[in-house]
């Protein structure tokens, strides 16, 4: 192992501290404000995206089964969404009220049988 000794390493210390690039024309303390200013206004900018988003529904609960249809609810705000027991899923929009969500998804069934019933039916 090299050893560099005290006398060199004063030396280097006292040529990078005379270094003209790190002087700011007479603005002393400028780089000491940047790095704080940059830190709020990040967090001022997630606050912001956090009022305008709302809840991200990240943690969900697990499937709870009422009148034959499963859902998920939303542990941070409450909110509900269908979920798809087969593929083990949510699916649909997100809702407060679980029976305009049940009635949502039956309406979309109801819909989609009779546009196959319309297709046999125009088939044949």
């Amino acid at each position: 192992m090299v050893s560099i000794g005290l006398p060199l390493v004063r030396k280097l210390r006292i040529i990078a501290s005379d270094d003209p690039s790190k002087k700011q024309n007479g603005r002393k303390g400028v780089s000491r404000w940047l790095w704080p200013i940059g830190v709020v206004g990040t967090g001022v900018a997630a606050a912001a995206v956090v009022l305008m988003r709302g809840c991200w529904h990240r943690k969900m609960s697990w499937p709870i089964r009422v009148e034959g249809y499963s859902y998920q609810v939303c542990l941070g705000c409450g909110i509900k969404r269908l979920f798809d027991e087969a593929t083990f899923h949510g699916f649909g929009p997100y809702d407060y009220d679980l029976r305009q969500l049940i009635a949502r998804d039956r309406a979309a069934r109801i819909k989609s049988l009779r546009d196959a019933e319309e297709e046999i039916s125009s088939a044949s």
